[in-house]
């Protein structure tokens, strides 16, 4: 009798996993991305949004959450990142309504909570911008598959910061599910397509349902 049960668990354990296969097999696949069919882990962290309040791993639960490293003294691509995000936020909702755009500064000298405040206001007032300290910030980073560094010139406050263009997709698990690269073209800002974001995402969201 025990063996029968063990066959019979078996065989639909097999049948189910066939079941899943074949959907995510059928189900069109994302092209625009780095998609992790077994999405990755966040460690914990603690961070302060551009409001005061606390943000943690908890924030990014029941969310699509759309992150993106930056500072508000960024010459070129985060302004142009995150005009991209705004043109494409509706269509984004569209696809999930539980989507947040999230900014988090790699500056944390400069951007205070005002400044990060008034900065994200700019392009979209339901855009959040984060800080915290480098202790915060590195292993962070590195968790998500980013980076950043200060520029070895730094004089007072005229400073560049070098970071990555990339968006990481955190899942409503609180999971990273995906990572957009920016196409690097020879005098071209490395920027994202917002079409691709969205034509991604309903694909994403599709094959986690």
């Amino acid at each position: 009798m025990n063996k029968l049960l063990i066959a019979i668990v078996a065989v639909i354990s097999i049948a189910t996993g066939f079941l899943l296969y074949q959907k995510s097999y059928n189900l069109a696949q994302p092209e625009h991305s780095l998609f992790y069919q077994t999405p990755r882990t966040i460690k914990p962290f603690a961070m302060v949004d551009h409001q005061g309040a606390k943000f943690a791993n908890e924030q990014f639960i029941g969310k699509w959450s759309w992150v993106f490293f930056g500072y508000t003294s960024c010459p070129d691509v985060c302004p142009t990142t995150l005009q991209e995000l705004n043109f494409v936020y509706d269509e984004l909702k569209a696809i999930n309504n539980n989507a947040q755009v999230l900014l988090v500064s790699v500056d944390p000298q400069r951007d205070t909570v005002d400044k990060l405040s008034q900065y994200i206001a700019y392009f979209n007032p339901e855009f959040k911008a984060l800080t915290a300290d480098h202790s915060v910030l590195f292993p962070f980073s590195r968790n998500l598959g980013l980076m950043y560094a200060i520029s070895d010139e730094k004089r007072d406050d005229n400073y560049l910061v070098d970071h990555s263009a990339s968006i990481v997709l955190i899942n409503p698990e609180g999971k990273i599910s995906a990572i957009f690269k920016p196409e690097h073209e020879l005098g071209q800002l490395p920027i994202i397509s917002g079409e691709n974001l969205v034509s991604d995402f309903a694909k994403i969201v599709k094959l986690s349902e």
